[in-house]
């Protein structure tokens, strides 16, 4: 589905990604691992169209995406759940959710109650700010703006930072049904086991190279990544 080829992203004088290839099959779940620093938000901010590679192509449906503004990115079918959340703190759930949704212009009905389904939490918020939401509910809401905009892939940018581990659990099997639902997955996470746990292939990033691909159950057991990032 998505098909990102020797890709390279300048910050100044920086090389931050340094001609990597990477391949999203149609409904699996992808995962970029690494260290902070190691070019895993660069590569997702170049696929949404956030900055512009110094380098290389990228293909979504067999189509080239790469000078694509990000509203034409997300009209093909790409969106992306930010790092941090970001949600609209001063607008309701409600709000929040058809914020997601600015580029559709049907009804957006079921959509919201297939949200609602995933995430009962926010149903019961639906009139609530978001900026008064938990870290937690604040980033199912994130998740489900995105899904508003009926994705084909979702790209996620560390789900599971700053929650506690059994909100980070179930967020992961959020994920996961979504991903039973049709939607394929680009995921970037700091948290290698679950990251690998959860995905139907793995990469692994250091200082903006790839050094090793594989399926993700696999790499838990690879004893370089167990070193480098499972302890």
């Amino acid at each position: 589905m998505l098909r990102i080829e020797d890709l390279r992203v300048n910050y100044g004088g920086i090389e931050a990604v340094k001609g990597i290839t990477i391949e999203v099959p149609e409904k699996e779940i992808v995962t970029l691992i690494g260290a902070n620093g190691a070019g895993k938000s660069t590569t997702l901010r170049a696929v949404a169209g956030l900055v512009r590679p110094a380098a290389g192509h990228i293909y979504f449906l067999d189509e080239e995406i790469t000078a694509l503004p990000s509203h034409s990115i997300v009209a093909k079918g790409i969106t992306m759940v930010p790092e941090g959340r970001r949600v609209f703190p001063d607008l309701t759930v409600l709000e929040n959710l058809k914020m997601g949704a600015y580029l559709r212009k049907d009804n957006l009905k079921d959509d919201i109650q297939w949200v609602y389904d995933l995430f009962p939490r926010l149903r019961e918020r639906s009139w609530q700010l978001a900026g008064t939401l938990s870290g937690g509910e604040q980033q199912m809401l994130a998740v489900g703006r995105a899904l508003m905009s009926r994705p084909k892939l979702m790209m996620m940018d560390e789900p599971s930072l700053g929650l506690a581990p059994i909100i980070v659990r179930g967020i992961f099997e959020i994920i996961k049904e979504i991903n039973r639902q049709g939607v394929t997955i680009l995921l970037i996470e700091q948290n290698a086991n679950i990251a690998l746990h959860t995905a139907d292939t793995a990469y692994v990033l250091e200082t903006g190279r790839l050094t090793m691909k594989g399926v993700g159950k696999e790499l838990l057991n690879d004893e370089a990544v167990k070193k480098a990032y499972l302890g």
